[in-house]
C-alpha cells in the first residue's frame, strides 16, 4: 500500500489509474477517490479539527474529524479508519452515507477534484491527535456550526462547506429528536 498514491476515478467512481497524491493535485485537478469522517458525540455534537499550518493547502482552516485519500489497492472504509488512527489517535465504526464529487481550486496552484465518500460515526473519549496533521479540535452543535459558518465561512474548508448541508439533513432525518 502506498499511501502517496491515489486512485483516479471517472465520474461513476470505476478506478481508471493511478497517480502520485501531488501529480493529481496540480494541473486544473485529476478526479481521484477520496473520503470524509463526520463523527458526533452522544450529545449530537460534531467533531471538527483545526488543519496544521503546513498542510499542503488548507492549513489552519475548520474542517470535519478527518479526510484523504484511499491508497491503490485499500477499501475506502479501512482507509477511513486508519487516517482516524493516524490524525486523532483513536478509531471508531463509521458507516457510509453519501458520496459527491467537487472541485475546488487554491492560491498555492492545488486543485482538488475529489470523488468523496462520506462517512460517520460516534465518538467520545481520548484524543493523541498528530500535531503534524490537526492544530486544535472541538465539539460544536449543529445551530451553533451553521450559525459561525454563515458568518465566517472562510474558517472553514471548501468541502466541509459543500458537504455540511448534507450532512445536517441526514443528521435531521436520523435523529429528528436531537438538535
Amino acid at each position: 500500500m502506498d499511501s502517496t498514491k491515489v486512485i483516479l476515478v471517472d465520474e461513476q467512481d470505476i478506478p481508471i489509474g493511478i497517480a502520485e497524491k501531488m501529480e493529481a493535485h496540480y494541473n486544473g485537478g485529476q478526479l481521484h477517490r477520496a473520503f470524509s469522517v463526520f463523527l458526533f458525540n452522544p450529545r449530537g455534537e460534531m467533531l471538527l479539527q483545526q488543519r496544521a499550518l503546513d498542510k499542503y493547502h488548507s492549513g489552519g482552516l475548520w474542517t470535519n474529524a478527518c479526510c484523504s485519500h484511499p491508497a491503490p489497492g485499500e477499501e475506502t472504509p479501512d482507509a477511513a479508519l486508519r487516517r482516524l488512527k493516524e490524525e486523532l489517535g483513536f478509531t471508531t465504526s463509521v458507516q457510509k452515507i453519501f458520496d459527491f464529487v467537487y472541485r475546488a481550486e487554491f492560491e498555492n496552484g492545488l486543485t482538488e477534484h475529489e470523488y468523496d465518500h462520506v462517512f460517520v460515526g460516534e465518538y467520545e473519549g481520548d484524543f493523541q491527535y498528530n500535531p503534524q496533521e490537526v492544530m486544535n479540535y472541538r465539539y460544536i452543535s449543529l445551530p451553533a456550526l451553521k450559525e459561525d459558518m454563515a458568518q465566517e465561512p472562510e474558517k472553514y474548508t471548501a468541502w466541509f462547506r459543500l458537504a455540511f448541508p448534507r450532512i445536517e439533513a441526514w443528521w435531521k432525518e436520523a435523529y429528528p429528536s436531537k438538535p
